[in-house]
C-alpha cells in the first residue's frame, strides 16, 4: 500500500543489499492475514506488527529486536568465527590477525556462504571501485587463504565470475 512500491519488494531489496542486509526490520502493516505475515517474515523481516497496535507494544518489540541484533555481529562458518563488533576472527578458536581489507573481505564472504560474489561487487563493496588494477583482489584472497590456514580452502574461486565461501561439495557445513 505504499505509493510506488509494495512493502515486501522494499523488504526484499533491503535484505539483498549488502550494506542493509543486517539491519533488523519490523513490518507495520494494515494487512493482517496470516499469509501476509508469513510472506513478510519469510522474506526476512524480524517481526510483523498489525495495525492497530499500542505504542507500548511497538516499543517493546523494538527493544526485543535490538537485544536480538546485538548477537548478530557474530558469524560462524566451518570453524571460522567472525566477531564484527570486536573486529576479530578465529579459526578453530585460534585468533587470526587480519588487515582491514582482509577482514572486510571475509565478512562479505561469510555473510552469504555458498553465494558467489562477482569480482566487480567485491571490488565496489570493499575498495569502492570496480576496476581490478594490479590484481588487488586476487592478492588479498590468496593472503586471506594463507592466514586462515586449512580453512582457507573454503574460499572458492569461481572462474571468470568471482569468489564464494563454501565447504567441499558433498559435505554438510559445520556450524
Amino acid at each position: 500500500m505504499l505509493p510506488e512500491e509494495d512493502g515486501l519488494t522494499v523488504l526484499d531489496t533491503l535484505k539483498n543489499t549488502s550494506g542493509y542486509a543486517g539491519i533488523p526490520i519490523i513490518i507495520i502493516s494494515a494487512k493482517t492475514t496470516e499469509l501476509d505475515r508469513v510472506k513478510g517474515l519469510d522474506l526476512g523481516a524480524e517481526d510483523y506488527l498489525c495495525k492497530p497496535f499500542g505504542v507500548m507494544e511497538l516499543v517493546s518489540r523494538v527493544r526485543a529486536r535490538l537485544r536480538h541484533s546485538e548477537n548478530k555481529g557474530k558469524s560462524i562458518y566451518c570453524g571460522i568465527t567472525l566477531l564484527e563488533n570486536e573486529r576479530s576472527v578465529y579459526v578453530d578458536d585460534k585468533k587470526v590477525d587480519l588487515t582491514f581489507k582482509e577482514f572486510e573481505l571475509l565478512k562479505l564472504l561469510i555473510s552469504k556462504p555458498k553465494i558467489v560474489f562477482p569480482r566487480e561487487v567485491i571490488l565496489e563493496t570493499i575498495w569502492g571501485y570496480e576496476d581490478n588494477l594490479g590484481r588487488t583482489l586476487d592478492i588479498h584472497i590468496n593472503t586471506l587463504r594463507k592466514k586462515l590456514g586449512e580453512k582457507g580452502k573454503y574460499i572458492i574461486t569461481v572462474r571468470n565470475v568471482g569468489y564464494k565461501l563454501e565447504k567441499e561439495a558433498g559435505k554438510p557445513p559445520d556450524p
